[in-house]
């Protein structure tokens, strides 16, 4: 059977999240991705897997070295599935707002 991970699993984890926030200002190799936490590199390395089989991150091979990009096309995809959540909140937000308003307490 082949699954394929969830991008939201994915995200899910901390360490994930702090990869991505990495990534996301400049491409970088696994060791300075690993550098940035105190865990084993294998450990950042299943990371990295995750998150390239989600594709949310890309792989470059530049000479030796493999190079970690965001992939911004699969955060866009992220950002508009949760833009209809977004939208609900703020509506919800919205009335509370307007109730708290006219809201006079009792003496």
């Amino acid at each position: 059977m082949n699954l394929r991970r969830d991008v939201f699993q994915a995200i899910a984890d901390p360490t994930r999240r702090a990869i991505l926030l990495l990534v996301a200002a400049q491409a970088m190799t696994a060791g300075a991705i690993a550098a940035n936490f105190d865990t084993a590199r294998p450990t950042v390395s299943k990371h990295l897997q995750i998150l390239t089989e989600c594709e949310l991150l890309k792989q470059e091979q530049n000479g030796r070295e493999i190079y970690y990009h965001l992939n911004p096309n699969k955060m866009k995809a992220i950002a508009e599935f949760l833009e209809h959540f977004r939208q609900f909140w703020d509506n919800r937000f919205n009335k509370l707002e307007s109730i708290m308003k006219n809201y006079k307490p009792k003496k």
